[in-house]
């Protein structure tokens, strides 16, 4: 997956463009000012995000991680979960 960066602007004024883009899936960071805000990317067809490979990389340590402490559902909800 490619990456490109746009700004707020650019992306406002070619939305269309930029939407046609990232259903071939590129993927775009959306700056503010030189800033990062944003980032486009791809969904999956039921809607839902597409992970980055750094991110699948990412949880899979984590899961590496979770089972031999015998965890062996991983997910964000859980993580987010605050205890009492």
């Amino acid at each position: 997956m490619s990456t490109a960066t746009i700004t707020a602007r650019e992306a406002n004024q070619q939305f269309a463009k930029v939407l046609r883009e990232v259903a071939q899936g590129k993927e775009f960071v959306v700056t503010m000012r030189g800033r990062p805000v944003a980032r486009i990317t791809p969904a999956a067809e039921d809607g839902t995000r597409v992970p980055t490979p750094e991110q699948e990389a990412a949880w899979q340590r984590i899961r590496a991680f979770a089972r031999p402490l015998g965890i062996e559902k991983v997910d964000r909800e859980e993580l987010h979960k605050r205890r009492p």
